[in-house]
């Protein structure tokens, strides 16, 4: 099904191209290939756009649409399969052709043949470029995760098919250097995930450092943040890197982005694309390896419509996003949450079936931050008791 079935003429690739211009976005960090790409495509007939990088393409896309995307498999940030199915959920209007070169020549493979690809794949040919389709394992990959028997993550209960989801994508990030933007209802537990992303990750042995951004004032968060130099306001007695930089080869986890007031969001942008920081009261930029996860329970999206967080910023963030289910829908987990809570709390006491049974019917709208409580505070309304039982249970 791929493009060596795509029937067309031997004349294709030598009559003039005709009709509306077509916009072709190429993922690679392969400057060769971009190159020979560049010379294939120089007619009026496409046009192209070059990217080197997941991060970086999605910024092409989100600013205007293409048509084709012709994807190296060697991306620097993301999987390659992932990064397909992240297209094909944001942009399905834009179709997406794996592209590398094999024994000298351009080898292209698509999924879904449609009249352009196979244009190209005409273009490409006329040259005795090779065009071939991916295996059949290869195309499965390209729109889908295999889910079945996931392995958990740290630190993290529960699962349940939604649960499963996320330690997957979790896995599959976490060796990668892209931002993580992890979203989700207040209590589901994303600082958790954002811990996770960090020890599976090759800068597990470097600083994990976590700033709340809702917790410290405007005044003081730039200060944070970014450092200060000796005299630089009032109280500055004396120089001190911000947080930023203290998170050198690690991580930096920025919980509760939302609430990240607008002057900060266009040096926070700076730092993730330029990946430098200048201290207040400064002039120097000081280079900086870091890399970014972010978590939010807000509707960013609908922040950037009433003009309260950056577009830029947001889709910058969310190079791989991670949502996380409200604890209503992962139902299956309650148990196994509850008793977890009840060994860490009350290790001595067990909950009977009546007491589970009464966890398992409340919908939880504080989700597991509210489970967590009911049951610290039934540890201890049980006393000496052995068992938990429903009048523990306070809803």
């Amino acid at each position: 099904m791929g493009c060596a079935s795509i029937a067309y003429g031997s004349d294709l690739a030598q009559r003039p191209m005709e009709g509306p211009a077509i916009t072709v976005l190429v993922v690679s960090p392969n400057g060769r290939l971009q190159q020979r790409l560049r010379e294939r495509l120089a007619h009026p007939r496409w046009q192209m756009n070059e990217a080197g990088s997941g991060a970086e393409a999605f910024e092409y896309l989100h600013e205007g649409a293409s048509e084709l995307l012709l994807l190296d498999p060697l991306l620097p940030d993301l999987e390659p399969s992932e990064f397909s199915a992240l297209v094909a959920e944001r942009f399905p209007d834009t179709q997406v052709m794996t592209l590398h070169q094999h024994t000298g020549k351009l080898v292209l493979g698509t999924t879904s043949p449609t009249p352009l690809s196979a244009e190209l794949a005409a273009l490409l040919q006329d040259e005795g470029e090779e065009c071939t389709s991916e295996s059949s394992a290869e195309q499965a990959s390209l729109h889908t995760i295999q889910t079945g028997s996931v392995e958990g993550i740290p630190g993290v209960v529960g699962t349940s098919q939604p649960m499963r989801r996320v330690y997957e994508l979790t896995r599959l990030v976490a060796r990668r250097d892209a931002t993580v933007l992890i979203t989700g209802q207040s209590g589901t537990g994303k600082d958790l995930i954002a811990q996770a992303v960090h020890l599976l990750s090759p800068r597990e042995k470097k600083p994990l450092v976590v700033i709340n951004c809702a917790a410290i004032p405007e005044s003081l968060l730039e200060a944070e943040l970014f450092g200060y130099t000796k005299g630089a306001f009032t109280g500055a007695v004396q120089s001190r890197i911000g947080r930023i930089h203290a998170a050198h080869g690690g991580t930096l986890f920025l919980d509760e982005i939302g609430d990240m007031p607008l002057s900060l969001q266009s040096k926070i942008l700076r730092f993730l694309e330029q990946g430098e920081v200048q201290r207040i009261g400064g002039t120097d930029n000081l280079k900086v390896d870091v890399r970014v996860v972010a978590a939010t329970n807000a509707p960013l999206k609908t922040l950037v419509e009433q003009k309260l967080f950056r577009e830029d910023l947001y889709y910058r963030l969310a190079i791989f996003p991670i949502q996380l289910p409200p604890l209503r829908a992962r139902t299956g987990d309650v148990a196994l949450l509850a008793q977890s809570f009840v060994k860490r709390f009350c290790p001595h006491a067990k909950l009977t079936v009546a007491a589970l049974e009464l966890l398992e019917k409340h919908e939880w709208p504080g989700n597991v931050r509210e489970l967590r409580n009911v049951l610290e505070r039934a540890s201890i309304l049980v006393a000496g008791e052995r068992q938990i039982l429903p009048h523990h249970i306070l809803l």
